[in-house]
């Protein structure tokens, strides 16, 4: 197909008072070309049309989708040898050509745009980056993001664990930086969150689902190697490394968290390259949207249950700590964050302890020993009122002190011998 600068300048000529023929021989080409797109202009913009001529394997082209339905890994090569056998005339080339545009075509992916209402849905996800220290070693800190889903809105920040405590503590503070709660939270299949399906149903770690009832949103999972279902907060871990952590000098990760809160901070201000928008002007729109939080925070500790022991303590992580002796046999509750244990038993707090350096360190109150001690049914109970126990020796008479309560003196039998020889 001619240029359109050819046609301009055949227009141009034509205009000049120049013949077809002058036309032809000033631009290089034949005076029949010049006088089709002079007679019809708009064919220089349909081009030529292509011609369909008939291919040696098209014969065969269901052959090779059946074989590659059966199997896509099938190569090349191997069609081609097991198409000669059936007739088939042509060459290896045109038969590669030919399986590499049916890969293509089963391997394409389309995708439906997904976007949600004000204040329906936010996504989490965790990000790992890593830190070369001044002495050579390197650190590992990870990031925590959370981005809402209609004005793209980010809080994110630097964390050492990625521990169930931690990640809850990190939801909390995203919430008051929003100014509320989003209907729903998007998850990855993390171990600490997301257990499985049962009934048909996700099944979340129990204490991510009393978090979200707390706060009034539904948690989600997105489909197992499905990445672009959470694409929302995938890109702006790009976003951030690129833009924030690539050249960042770390020194702590309390001025990493400043540094970067007013890095997305100034990032609030730009169009968004999806929405079309200033990021706080949209966010602005979406705030009323939220839900509100409620009057008291989450406990976000970890629960470990046990029972008590025999002795008032209950183990863990190798060391004992000891409760009030009600509940020995009796399960309860520790709730366990920043190196402090509290016991719970029915929802009621018994005692806080402090977790001690190293293992096998007895952790207790004196109180509790001390109420076991004044304690006189549970002594009576284990001391069997006085009586002798079933299996066990039986008491016998002392030959020092009387059985009974009577003024009687016993003496050695040698007081009473010495006794008879002075009467003699």
């Amino acid at each position: 197909m001619r240029r359109l600068k050819d046609m301009m300048d055949m227009v141009a000529l034509k205009r000049q008072g120049l013949s077809e023929r002058q036309i032809a021989r000033r631009l290089g080409m034949s005076r029949k070309t010049v006088h089709k797109y002079l007679e019809d202009p708009g064919a220089i913009e349909r081009g030529r049309r292509p011609v369909e001529r008939e291919s040696k394997l098209d014969p065969y082209e269901g052959n090779l989708r059946a074989w590659l339905k059966e199997d896509p890994e099938y190569k090349a090569t191997w069609i081609y040898d097991h198409l000669r056998p059936m007739g088939y005339a042509g060459g290896y080339d045109l038969v590669k050509v030919k399986v590499h545009e049916l890969k293509e075509e089963s391997q394409r992916i389309a995708y439906m745009r997904f976007e949600t209402e004000p204040g329906g849905q936010a996504q989490v996800d965790f990000g790992e980056f890593q830190v070369v220290r001044e002495d050579g070693t390197v650190g590992k800190y990870y990031l925590f993001s959370m981005i809402l889903g209609y004005s793209r809105k980010i809080y994110a920040e630097f964390i050492e664990h990625c521990d169930l405590p931690t990640f809850l503590d990190c939801h909390i503070r995203a919430f008051a930086f929003f100014g509320g709660v989003p209907g729903e939270i998007l998850y990855d299949r993390m171990r600490n969150v997301y257990i499985g399906r049962v009934a048909g149903k996700s099944m979340f770690n129990a204490t991510v689902q009393g978090f979200a009832v707390h706060y009034g949103f539904t948690p989600r999972v997105a489909p197992a190697y499905a990445a672009w279902v959470k694409g929302k907060v995938e890109r702006p871990f790009a976003f951030i490394r690129e833009g924030f952590w690539r050249g960042y000098g770390f020194t702590c990760i309390e001025t990493a968290n400043r540094d970067l809160r007013e890095w997305l901070a100034m990032k609030d201000e730009r169009v968004h390259g999806t929405t079309h928008e200033v990021v706080r002007v949209r966010f602005e729109r979406e705030l009323p949207y939220l839900q509100p939080m409620p009057l008291r925070p989450f406990d976000t500790s970890c629960r470990v249950y046990r029972k008590v022991h025999k002795d008032c303590t209950v183990r863990f992580e190798g060391n004992s700590y000891v409760v009030a002796h009600t509940l020995v046999g009796k399960s309860i509750v520790l709730r366990v964050k920043d190196n402090i244990i509290r016991v719970f038993a029915d929802n009621l707090h018994i005692v806080t302890y402090e977790i001690p350096e190293g293992r096998g360190h007895l952790v207790q109150d004196k109180r509790f020993y001390e109420a076991l001690r004044k304690d006189r049914l549970m002594n009576a109970r284990k001391y069997h009122h006085g009586r002798p126990a079933k299996g066990r020796a039986k008491l016998t008479i002392s030959p020092v002190k009387p059985r009974y309560d009577m003024d009687v003196q016993i003496r050695p039998i040698s007081d009473y011998d010495h006794a008879v020889e002075c009467t003699l």
